[in-house]
């Protein structure tokens, strides 16, 4: 393992908590011990906020062991690196932030956030599995 997957995997690591901490306020407002008026479209995109946050952080940390065997180029390494994080960020932030508001039933503008952690997930995601396929 080199050093920079030692460091990012443990930066990443240290993020697992907040992600416990959401779970534990989405079960405080889903069991209604929580008194945060939030409609059903604000209570669901949470729960997708929540689930990808998990989802994506596991596959960070994956991706970042196999970046040290796609014998891709150290720039390219570190704008993958960077993204898989970066991409578990805005996708599930995407969703707490497109649903924020009083009684919003519908996506707000900040949906662009979710859309370009997206973007950038799949060129990370593209780039190391080809960089997986033709390494040395």
């Amino acid at each position: 393992m080199t050093p920079e997957t030692r460091i990012t995997c443990g930066i990443i690591l240290l993020t697992v908590p907040t992600i416990q901490y959401g779970g534990y306020f989405l079960l405080s407002i889903l069991s209604g011990k929580s008194k945060l008026p939030l409609t059903d479209f604000q209570k669901s995109m949470f729960r997708a906020g929540h689930a990808h946050a998990g989802v994506l952080v596991i596959l960070a940390i994956i991706a970042e062991i196999l970046i040290d065997y796609a014998g891709l180029g150290s720039a390219w390494e570190h704008i993958i690196r960077t993204g898989f994080p970066a991409a578990a960020i805005l996708i599930s932030g995407g969703f707490f932030a497109s649903a924020s508001g009083p009684h919003a039933t519908k996506p707000n503008g900040m949906i662009g956030i979710l859309y370009l952690g997206v973007l950038i997930l799949a060129a990370c995601l593209i780039i190391l599995g080809i960089g997986l396929i033709t390494g040395k």
